[in-house]
């Protein structure tokens, strides 16, 4: 199951502090994460974070070719090596930080839209998930594992303790699905907590899309920033300064009673207040 040598294992102590990564070592599980993928032989795959390629490897072997962007340049150089040792000669490594990186600048490995595949460090979950949709034009489909917490808030449904603004800011443009649990026993170092592997789909965003991202947000973050919070009250405090009178109006005029809180409110009531409220902009 534990694929890591003595030096390894000292080498992945110091980066889990460093970068907030824990390594999948039970390789059945990396096969798994591949198997659930539905890739095809003819796919190319961008890999975010291979670390020392438990999941690269059985992905090489499955599609025409990976793009990998790895940040460390130690993890780098011994991923290099193992590749070469396991005669893989279509894994193209990139030295990069994936949230640095222009996805235009990968656009020559790519025929259509990107699928993108990785065991996310849990300090880069949120920002990759705002860069896959800043550039979801251009992604097909991400396979991600994120830590089981932060994955539920991406699956959560209106009325329950995980839904958030993350959750209806994706959902606007990808739907979002459970493919497997992984438990804390398949990482070095053990994490305290499980994992959990998403399947983001950007072919299918939410049906009817008529504002554009930013004007969701303005709607939707203020209004879970203070959860226990009103609508009304909370969307008071938004930075655009709505008057209390354009609010009400906006809010009657979607069926919302302002009494409600954020939680309550499902994707088309959000989309549809943010509509409106565009208008008074």
């Amino acid at each position: 199951m534990n694929h890591l040598s003595q030096h390894q294992r000292n080498y992945v102590i110091r980066a889990k502090k460093r970068l907030g990564q824990c390594f999948l070592v039970n390789l059945s599980v990396a096969k798994k994460i591949v198997q659930a993928s539905n890739l095809s032989p003819s796919n190319t795959v961008l890999e975010i974070g291979p670390g020392l390629g438990a999941i690269t490897i059985p992905l090489a072997r499955s599609v025409k070719r990976v793009i990998a962007i790895e940040k460390d340049e130690e993890l780098f150089s011994q991923l290099s090596n193992k590749l070469y040792q396991e005669k893989i000669t279509n894994v193209t490594l990139i030295h990069h930080d994936i949230l640095k990186l222009k996805f235009e600048d990968l656009k020559e490995f790519f025929d259509h839209r990107i699928i993108v595949l990785g065991n996310l460090p849990f300090n880069i979950s949120s920002p990759l998930v705002a860069k896959l949709l800043h550039h979801h034009k251009c992604i097909d489909r991400a396979v991600l594992m994120f830590q089981r917490e932060f994955a539920e808030r991406l699956i959560s449904q209106p009325g329950t303790k995980s839904y958030g603004a993350i959750t209806v800011i994706l959902r606007y443009r990808a739907r979002a699905k459970k493919l497997l649990r992984v438990s804390s026993g398949s990482f070095f170092p053990r994490p305290k907590v499980e994992s959990m592997v998403l399947e983001l789909d950007f072919k299918h965003p939410w049906p009817r899309c008529p504002v554009d991202d930013e004007r969701l947000k303005r709607v939707v973050k203020p209004a879970f920033l203070q959860r226990r919070k009103t609508l009304i009250n909370a969307l008071l405090g938004a930075p655009e300064n709505w008057e209390k009178e354009v609010i009400l109006k906006a809010l009657c005029s979607c069926g919302i009673d302002p009494a409600r809180r954020a939680e309550t409110l499902d994707m088309d009531e959000f989309i549809s207040l943010a509509q409106l409220l565009s208008l008074t902009q």
